[in-house]
């Protein structure tokens, strides 16, 4: 039963053309179609490839305690229960011997009980930009570090099948001041989030400790 739990608490933290033609050859007669060459594909740009990371990123001042402030998405379930979010809490940890991974533990409330969910973002050559993998490639997770301090704030953009999400992290949940604020939404709106699709996150009763049965752990996958 156990484990059933933690299945759907998982699922919810966690949405050419060949053309031929023919000739016609003397005294009428009808040549073979010739084959031709697919036209080359243009690559597929998605939002999140043109969100420039932001200069000089620095994975390791980003690690430690972010609180989850404000989120800008269009999901269905964050359209519909907006009102019912609950306060959400990550720790990043960043280890030297593993430089190509970063560990993310997430926690929040489900049901009045406090889940942990464990993942790692792998890290890409370039820096401000991760990958959270999925159980197959197109269900990856692109991640992208787009602004911070390291200190008071950090914007996030998470895109996975070609939708965008993002999110507005802080240090602490006493520091959302009105410019931070402000140029959130100024982000979010360059993504088509106006004010609508805007979602805060409580400040206030984060999960402390969580007990090892209601941990889920998200490594390598879900």
């Amino acid at each position: 039963m156990a484990a059933v739990r933690r299945c759907i608490a998982a699922g919810v933290f966690l949405a050419c053309m060949l053309v031929g033609g023919s000739g016609q050859a003397i005294g009428g007669a009808k040549s073979r179609p010739r084959p031709q060459r697919p036209t080359p594909k243009e690559p597929k740009v998605t939002p999140i490839d043109v969100t420039q990371p932001a200069a000089n990123i620095d994975i390791q001042k980003m690690t430690g305690k972010w609180y989850l402030l404000n989120t800008a998405s269009k999901c269905s379930y964050l359209m519909t229960h907006g009102t019912a979010v609950e306060p959400t809490v990550i720790t990043l940890t960043y280890s030297p011997s593993a430089t190509d991974t970063l560990s993310v533990s997430t926690k929040t409330r489900r049901d009045h009980q406090c889940w942990e969910v464990l993942q790692v973002y792998y890290l890409t050559q370039t820096p401000g930009r991760l990958t959270l993998k999925g159980p197959r490639p197109e269900l990856n997770t692109e991640i992208v570090i787009g602004e911070t301090d390291y200190t008071s704030y950090a914007v996030i953009y998470f895109q996975k099948q070609g939708k965008m999400t993002v999110k507005l992290y802080g240090r602490s949940v006493d520091n959302l001041s009105e410019p931070m604020l402000t140029k959130f939404e100024r982000l979010a709106d360059k993504q088509k989030f106006g004010l609508a699709y805007l979602v805060p996150f409580p400040t206030y009763s984060h999960c402390g400790d969580v007990d090892k049965d209601h941990v889920i752990n998200c490594v390598p996958t879900c």
